[in-house]
C-alpha cells in the first residue's frame, strides 16, 4: 500500500482505534471468557473446574428454571406493552409541542434519572409498604378496610420495571414521531379516512422503527435486570437477572450464571436481528 493510502486511513485509524481495543479488551473478551465457562463444570468449593459438560445447558431445562424464564419473559413483556401503551401518547403529544416546549416535557421525563436507581426503587418501596401512601389514601377513602400486602409481589416487580423503563419508551417514539411526515397524515383525512383509519395505516407504519426501538430498549433490559425484584421483590420473586446474581455472588456456581448470561445474550442478538429486519422505515410501505 501507498504512502497516500495509508494517510487516508489514518484519521480513521486513530479516531477507531482506542475504541476498538477498549471494546475488545473489555467487552469482546469478557464475553468469549463468560461463554468458555458456561460449558465447565463447577468446583467442588464453588470456582470453576475446567472440564467440558454440557450440563450447565441441560439444567436450563428444569422445570424450575423454566418457571423462572417464564415469569421473566412474562414481566419483561407486561413492561414493555405498558410503556408503550403509555409512551407513545405522551411522545406523540410531546410531538406537536413547538421545539422550546417539547425539549422541556423531555427534560421532565428524564429528570427521575437524575437520581440514583436504588432511591427511586425504595420510594417506590415505601408508597406500597402497609403504612404508606397508597394504602393510607385508599382506607381514608374506605375502598378497603384494612391495608393490602403490595411489597413482595409480582405486580410491585411489575411498577418498578415500569418506572425504571418508561422514559426509555419515549425517548425512541418521540424521536420517531417528530420526524414523520405530517403531510401523509392530512393526504389520509383529505380522502375521507377516519381517525383510527389514518393512525393504523399512516402514523404506524412511519413510526414503526421507534416502535422496534422501544420495544428493544425495554424489553431486553426487563428481562437481564435485578436490582428491581431484589428490592421490591425482598427475594421472593425470583427472576432470571437474580437468578445469575445469586449463581455468581451466593452459590459459587459460575458455569451454571454464565450459561444463564449467554441465554440472555443470544436473547438480545435475535432482538437485534429482528430489528434490522423490521426497523428500517425505507422498507415499510405506508398504504
Amino acid at each position: 500500500m501507498d504512502r497516500s493510502g495509508i494517510r487516508g486511513k489514518l484519521p480513521a485509524m486513530v479516531t477507531a482505534g482506542p475504541i476498538s481495543i477498549w471494546l475488545i479488551i473489555f467487552v469482546l473478551l469478557p464475553l468469549v471468557y463468560v461463554f468458555v465457562i458456561s460449558f465447565m463444570s463447577r468446583g467442588t468449593y464453588g470456582g470453576i473446574d475446567w472440564h467440558f459438560t454440557f450440563e450447565n445447558y441441560t439444567m436450563l431445562l428444569q422445570p424450575l428454571y423454566l418457571k423462572i424464564i417464564w415469569k421473566s419473559l412474562k414481566l419483561a413483556f407486561l413492561t414493555t406493552a405498558m410503556c408503550l401503551i403509555m409512551g407513545y401518547p405522551l411522545a406523540y403529544w410531546i410531538a406537536q409541542k413547538p421545539a422550546k416546549s417539547a425539549a422541556k416535557w423531555l427534560l421532565l421525563v428524564m429528570i427521575p434519572y437524575w437520581t440514583n436507581s436504588l432511591v427511586r426503587l425504595y420510594s417506590v418501596n415505601l408508597l406500597g409498604m402497609p403504612n404508606g401512601f397508597v394504602n393510607l389514601f385508599l382506607l381514608k377513602l374506605h375502598i378497603i378496610s384494612e391495608p393490602i400486602q403490595f411489597l413482595y409481589t409480582d405486580g410491585m416487580v411489575l411498577m418498578g420495571l415500569l418506572t425504571a423503563m418508561l422514559p426509555f419508551s419515549v425517548l425512541p417514539l418521540y424521536s420517531s414521531i417528530e420526524k414523520m411526515d405530517k403531510s401523509l397524515i392530512e393526504a389520509s383525512k383529505d380522502l375521507g379516512a377516519n381517525s383510527v383509519t389514518t393512525f393504523r395505516k399512516v402514523t404506524i407504519p412511519q413510526t414503526m422503527g421507534g416502535i422496534v426501538g422501544c420495544i428493544l430498549l425495554v424489553f431486553i433490559p426487563s428481562i437481564g435486570m435485578y436490582q428491581v425484584p431484589e428490592v421490591l421483590g425482598g427475594g421472593k420473586v425470583m427472576l432470571v437477572g437474580t437468578l445469575i446474581k445469586n449463581q455468581f455472588l451466593m452459590t459459587k456456581n459460575w458455569p451454571f450464571g454464565a450459561s444463564m448470561a449467554i441465554l440472555l445474550m443470544f436473547s438480545t442478538i435475535a432482538m437485534l436481528l429482528i430489528y434490522t429486519r423490521v426497523g428500517k422505515l425505507e422498507e415499510l410501505e405506508v398504504v
